[in-house]
């Protein structure tokens, strides 16, 4: 949670606890402290260090961005900085991910940050979004101020959601992969928007359905003016993150299901398209 600055890392520690569903003696056990230290931490009687703010952030899977209000809120500089990724010290970073993109062509691969918004997208991936319509008239539309969200762009009934031919059986993934994040972040701003994207996106009412009989993986089947497709898609995230934007960052890849779809992308002109 990114935690009002009146909130003390007592507070804040006890909060992101039982938020991951551990008990004192479980956060203790995975910290490799004893549970009376983590009681008295809780408590206010034991200060913690700097190295075990660490260790417990480690214990509870705190993203870098709240390790940063954990520290402050135990009165001490953040440890993690957040690095515009066309900063001169992100390229190494910058060069992984163009590399990606461009050697994942000719299927598409999007780059999107902890809110969705897309940051990068290799020429296939643009190839799927004007194939739908217009980009930026469609962000006009979903009135995201300019920003392409790719979330909100597959919930919003006027966005890619408009094409997706099997919606009723990818709709209890898609709201489980936003519950999911939303949890995982801790972060009350993100918690916000996945709340009304899954809003926008189940019909009043809705239940999640029992789990019935499931393919190796749920693909995603469009019918964009006549034209079928069928992807399934594969999320990477950096293995050792030491900056909070690449943190945050997220690799979405996306692959054919059928050989329809393959040609599809593996005939398409890319020189000779806008």
């Amino acid at each position: 949670m990114t935690s009002p600055s009146t909130l003390n890392f007592q507070h804040i520690c006890r909060h992101w606890r039982k938020f991951r569903k551990l008990s004192q003696l479980d956060l203790a056990m995975a910290a490799n402290v004893s549970q009376r230290h983590v009681s008295w931490l809780e408590t206010g009687r034991s200060h913690p260090s700097r190295e075990m703010i660490g260790r417990l952030s480690d214990a509870m899977n705190i993203p870098l961005r709240e390790r940063n209000v954990l520290l402050q809120a135990a009165g001490y500089a953040a440890d993690y900085r957040e690095t515009q990724l066309d900063a001169p010290i992100m390229a190494p970073v910058l060069d992984a991910l163009n590399h990606i993109l461009q050697h994942h062509a000719p299927l598409p691969a999007f780059i999107v940050d902890r809110y969705w918004n897309v940051k990068k997208a290799n020429r296939a991936a643009e190839l799927l979004l004007n194939i739908g319509g217009n980009p930026q008239a469609l962000q006009e539309t979903m009135g995201t101020d300019g920003v392409l969200n790719l979330a909100l762009l597959t919930v919003h009934p006027e966005g890619f959601r408009q094409y997706i031919t099997n919606w009723a059986q990818i709709l209890p993934s898609i709201i489980r992969r936003l519950r999911s994040e939303s949890l995982a972040s801790g972060d009350r701003a993100i918690q916000e928007q996945f709340a009304q994207y899954i809003e926008l996106a189940a019909p009043e009412g809705y239940s999640e359905p029992d789990s019935a009989s499931l393919l190796p993986v749920l693909p995603l089947e469009l019918n964009i003016n006549g034209l079928e497709l069928s992807l399934f898609s594969i999320i990477a995230t950096f293995g050792t993150p030491q900056d909070i934007t690449t943190d945050e960052l997220r690799i979405e890849t996306f692959y054919p299901t059928d050989t329809k779809t393959e040609q599809f992308f593996r005939n398409y002109n890319f020189e000779n398209s806008v």
